[in-house]
């Protein structure tokens, strides 16, 4: 799977779902690589500020050519995870060009749901060229009990795209294990964060099929 993580508003979390959907893909012992292309190059940072053993490895490719160099990089990898920057630029559509699924996290915010209707546009445009195409939402940093994360799959129905059964919650252990350069199974296996990233994980490869 080629799984490509784009949203134009940055802060919905992309980094921090990239690097544990590419970790829990890696736990079964898959060969996953995991492309930085946002010049911020936060995936990068957080595979600089881990001590133990890398989960797989990290690569910056912040321009407009991953495209065409997929093929080539992604040769030796059972999975490739496309950490996408923000804005829509050439680099988004190239990365947009370059994979097999698309995920766009959306925080429950009346900023992130009215911002998802130009990366939408911007997936419309490429299915003209790519019909085999697949793209979803997911609900990220949800908080439970209040009226917005309850709303916001409504308010996504509004797009013609799905949106994944999991949600991601709001949680203490992705910002603790991402300043470790963990994934949260590992700083903790057992967490309500873990369990919700296994979940998003299995469902991703439901629909990749």
């Amino acid at each position: 799977m080629i799984l490509g993580l784009l949203n134009q508003k940055g802060g919905v979390g992309k980094t921090t779902l990239s690097v544990n959907i590419a970790a829990t893909l890696a736990r079964d012992g898959s060969r996953v690589l995991l492309i930085d292309a946002d010049p911020q190059g936060s995936a990068l940072d957080w595979a600089a500020s881990r001590t133990a053993p890398p989960l797989f490895p990290v690569v910056g490719l912040p321009r407009p050519t991953i495209h065409k160099e997929i093929k080539q990089i992604g040769a030796d990898y059972d999975h490739v995870v496309i950490d996408a920057p923000p804005r829509v630029t050439d680099l988004a559509r190239s990365v947009i060009m370059a994979a097999q699924v698309i995920l766009i996290p959306v925080q429950p915010s009346p900023y992130d749901i009215w911002a998802a209707e130009e990366v939408v546009s911007l997936i419309q445009e490429a299915v003209v060229y790519k019909e085999d195409l697949k793209s979803a939402f997911v609900i990220n940093r949800k908080i439970t009990n209040t009226a917005i994360g309850r709303d916001v799959g409504s308010a996504l129905a509004a797009y013609p795209l799905p949106t994944l059964r999991t949600c991601i919650g709001q949680r203490i252990v992705f910002a603790e294990a991402a300043a470790r350069g963990e994934a949260v199974f590992e700083a903790a296996i057992d967490s309500a964060a873990a369990i919700e990233i296994n979940a998003l994980v299995s469902e991703l490869k439901e629909f990749a099929q």
